[in-house]
């Protein structure tokens, strides 16, 4: 079985020392202030961005098929993919604290949110503090090409984020609509991620676009099956079950079965949606005929066929530690139930 601590282990090494960097780049004056920062930097979750960053950056480098008995054992990724791996991190990490604030979310993960911990304000400022800090270091750093690469990601964040409100105020995403958002909330990070690794190893531009067009299949990949476990409920994702229709949003899972009902059964499934955040009955019943109508058996059908995707651009590089881990990440995606 495909685990994270599998796919991490041809880079282990590196992973410790990236932890380090982040640790000795964020640290703050002020007792709260470093006691939010290091609560924040601890529940970072599996650190998918910062694995697919160091991955590419090693199966574009030249180095590579010379190193295959070493893996796990050496680093061998620069400061430069180090820092490329964080600039990506801490976009990542601050927007899921903004996002905590905006849904009025008291977990992550499992625990306390920031906003939960310290109230919304205070989750604000650190959110805001994060994303400061990591520009100013990306800058003093003077990589600038990395910069202005991630520069992009942040502005696409948030047309994401917009977009997806505004559709859920409405009650109207189409499925055009669902995967709009889907890749300017995660693929489009998760493609950057993957980018800046073959950039950091100074990759040609054909295996820096083949790295992002990886990462951003990934990423719709893994959005669409965390979409599908929100109505699993025995997922361990640590998010409460229905999640998303609690908060109005119409993912993959519903538009599949609204595509092959009735005008009228349409209807009747935007009026329950309506209802969800104060009706359980509601709730259940909506997701009783999302479930009974196949959605989340229709969507992986979808997620799959981007797996399908990655594995055929993965595919084109030689047989290291490296490519294998990619290949397991596409599985572990693809299985996971967390």
């Amino acid at each position: 079985m495909v685990t994270i601590d599998s796919i991490r282990q041809p880079i282990a090494a590196d992973l410790v020392a990236f932890d380090a960097f982040v640790a000795d780049n964020f640290s703050a004056e002020g007792d709260l202030l470093q006691e939010m920062l290091t609560y924040a930097l601890s529940s970072r979750g599996k650190g998918i961005r910062p694995i697919l960053t160091m991955l590419s950056a090693s199966i574009c480098s030249s180095q590579s098929s010379d190193i295959t008995t070493k893996c796990g054992q050496e680093r061998h990724c620069s400061k430069r993919t180090y820092l490329a791996a964080m600039l990506i991190e801490m976009i990542h990490t601050a927007s899921l604290i903004h996002d905590d604030v905006l849904d009025s979310a008291d977990e992550r993960r499992g625990r306390p949110s920031v906003n939960a911990k310290w109230q919304s304000d205070m989750a604000i400022i650190l959110g805001d503090y994060i994303l400061a800090r990591t520009m100013s270091i990306g800058m003093a750093s003077a990589q600038y090409d990395l910069v202005s690469y991630v520069g992009t990601a942040m502005g696409t964040l948030c047309e994401g984020e917009i977009l997806q409100s505004q559709h859920a105020q409405r009650f109207d995403t189409t499925r055009d609509d669902y995967f709009r958002i889907i890749y300017q909330k995660t693929a489009s990070l998760l493609g950057v991620s993957a980018a800046l690794g073959a950039i950091s190893v100074g990759a040609s531009h054909e295996d820096v676009d083949r790295m992002r067009k990886f990462g951003e299949a990934v990423g719709i990949a893994f959005q669409i099956q965390d979409d599908i476990l929100d109505y699993n409920r025995l997922n361990n994702t640590g998010k409460p079950t229905n999640n998303d229709l609690r908060e109005h949003k119409i993912t993959l899972p519903m538009i599949e079965v609204m595509e092959r009902c009735t005008a009228e059964e349409r209807e009747e499934m935007i009026e329950l949606l309506k209802r969800c955040h104060e009706d359980n009955e509601a709730l259940n019943k909506l997701h009783q005929k999302i479930v009974e109508g196949n959605g989340p058996e229709f969507a992986a059908e979808t997620m799959k066929a981007y797996i399908s995707r990655a594995l055929h651009l993965v595919s084109k590089y030689p047989k290291t530690p490296y490519q294998q881990s990619m290949i397991d990440l596409c599985t572990y995606i693809a299985e996971r139930d967390r």
